[in-house]
């Protein structure tokens, strides 16, 4: 996939990173409140992902949308630069000489699960404090006298109170969604660039940039909604175990979704559904494709 090009692998992974964060953030603000929200006893319950907007923006205006962003941007930057730095050099070492033979499973899997499980570390606590950035203001049930003033704010008194444990509550959940999620994403990824590519391939060479671009929207957009639909579910139960006050409560993600399977089937499990996948394709689309002119620019060789 890639030559050993070293930093400009991570460097363009960071850019996609922040590309990510900047079209994103305002739908994961409302995936977390509902899933706070519809899965509490306390406080509102949001009819859907229009509705919480709706409260969203009334009271707090487009910043309140892009709450706990901060901690968003700084933990989305290292995180991408990791995963796709380590994912194409990781990939390229087991492919060895068979390189341009198109997908092969055996090598993707691995190279992203493994990437995955690490940038894990990394965005465990970073989410931790965004999801509870998150869950601050418009219908908030946080009790005033216990919010957090910043993200810093909200790190240190984390820290202070729980230890660093505590900043890293939800770390198992993220690491299972983040291995198998992303193993998910670049699965699909990479077929759906590969066959598409393939069927374009006759295409006119004046074309081509144009072609790049639409394969790298449909390829990262799809690999987006396949990750998500993947792992929504753990997505779910770690916003509960990161944002509860009980620090007793559990952190194990399967009796947490046992009670919501129990309480509310299904349905219950994929609270946020809605503008997850809403988010995940432009979002997706926009890191893939920032990547892909990020590694062009860069001149890193692909396959």
């Amino acid at each position: 996939m890639a030559d050993s090009s070293g930093y400009k692998e991570y460097l363009a992974g960071l850019i996609a990173g922040v590309a990510t964060v900047g079209i994103g953030h305002p739908f994961d603000t409302v995936k977390v409140k509902m899933q706070k929200h519809n899965t509490s006893a306390q406080g509102i319950t949001y009819r859907n992902s229009l509705h919480c907007t709706a409260r969203v923006l009334r009271t707090e205006g487009i910043k309140g949308l892009y709450r706990g962003a901060t901690s968003s941007f700084v933990g989305m930057a290292f995180e991408s630069s990791l995963l796709f730095g380590m994912y194409s050099q990781m990939k390229q070492s087991l492919q060895g000489s068979a390189q341009g033979v198109g997908p092969q499973p055996q090598v993707i899997i691995p190279s992203a699960a493994y990437s995955g499980a690490v940038i894990s570390f990394i965005l465990c606590p970073s989410e931790l404090v965004k999801c509870r950035m998150q869950i601050q203001g418009t219908d908030s049930v946080v009790p005033m006298s216990r919010r957090y003033g910043s993200p810093l704010d909200c790190a240190l008194t984390t820290v202070k109170n729980d230890g660093v444990r505590g900043i890293f509550r939800g770390g198992f959940t993220t690491l299972l969604r983040e291995g198998i999620g992303n193993s998910v994403f670049f699965s699909v990824y990479e077929y759906v660039r590969y066959y598409m590519h393939l069927q374009l391939r006759s295409a006119s060479p004046d074309h081509r940039n144009l072609i790049d671009v639409g394969v790298g929207i449909a390829s990262g957009g799809l690999g987006g909604i396949a990750f998500w639909l993947a792992v929504l579910p753990l997505d779910v139960a770690k916003t509960i175990i990161q944002t509860t006050q009980d620090k007793n409560s559990s952190r194990n993600p399967f009796h947490i979704l046992s009670s919501i399977y129990r309480s509310a089937g299904l349905k219950g499990c994929y609270i946020g559904l809605g503008p997850t996948i809403v988010r995940a394709f432009p979002a997706n689309a926009a890191a893939i494709v920032t990547w892909e002119v990020a590694i062009k620019l860069l001149g890193i060789k692909r396959d």
